[in-house]
């Protein structure tokens, strides 16, 4: 599931564990910079094979969740 996923992608990224992360985590909250974001973009689209904007990615984990199974629709 694309959920599952993204937590264990930001969470290898970030070297947390993916129980510190829930779909309602902001990245904020997460203490993502914008360096982390675009790293984290860059990986997304590599594991799901589509291109992210940070417009795209919204605020939360949710967001980019919402987006992702959107465009593999």
């Amino acid at each position: 599931m694309t959920i599952e996923k993204v937590i264990k992608l930001i969470a290898e990224h970030l070297d947390m564990d993916e129980s510190e992360i829930t779909e309602d985590s902001t990245f904020e909250d997460l203490g993502i910079d914008s360096l982390d974001a675009v790293e984290i973009m860059m990986e997304t689209e590599d594991e799901f094979g589509i291109e992210i904007t940070p417009a795209d990615a919204g605020k939360s984990v949710k967001e980019l969740v919402e987006y992702i199974d959107s465009k593999l629709a």
